[in-house]
């Protein structure tokens, strides 16, 4: 399995996003050609995959930002095809994301799971991350 940043789109890139991403959500469609391209192309976020034998099989965004008491990280979207559950992949993505967020400065990295999705809970406890005890909120636009 290779970890690698996401830096150009194509038919596979898309193929492959069309069918992690409902694996991941129910309620958002793929995402396009153009808007991966545009989150490959952004400096705000890195687009992680994991490909086996040259397939996508997963996929993280990290985001790492800069506010007044530092510099903190952010992973969104991690979703491993369910094909490939329990390969590591996801535990692959995770440690790659860590680190490259500890290289850009990042001293806290967060995240969030449905308490739904177990086994990448149970994941996320092994790497490491601690639940905290925190609202979240949400505000649609």
């Amino acid at each position: 399995m290779q970890i690698r940043e996401l830096s150009e789109v194509n038919d596979d890139v898309v193929a492959a996003f069309d069918r992690l991403i409902p694996q991941l959500s129910s309620s958002n469609p793929p995402p396009t050609r153009e808007f991966l391209s545009a989150i490959a192309a952004s400096e705000a976020s890195t687009l992680l995959v994991a490909e086996e034998e040259g397939a996508i099989v997963g996929s993280l965004t990290l985001v790492v930002f800069a506010i007044p008491t530092g510099m903190r990280a952010w992973i969104e979207d991690v979703v491993v095809d369910s094909a490939a559950g329990g390969k590591g992949v996801g535990t692959a993505l995770n440690q790659e994301a860590l680190k490259r967020a500890a290289a850009a400065g990042a001293t806290t990295v967060d995240l969030t799971s449905r308490p739904s999705r177990e086994a990448a809970n149970r994941l996320y406890q092994r790497l490491g991350f601690k639940r905290r005890e925190t609202n979240v909120y949400r505000y649609q636009l």
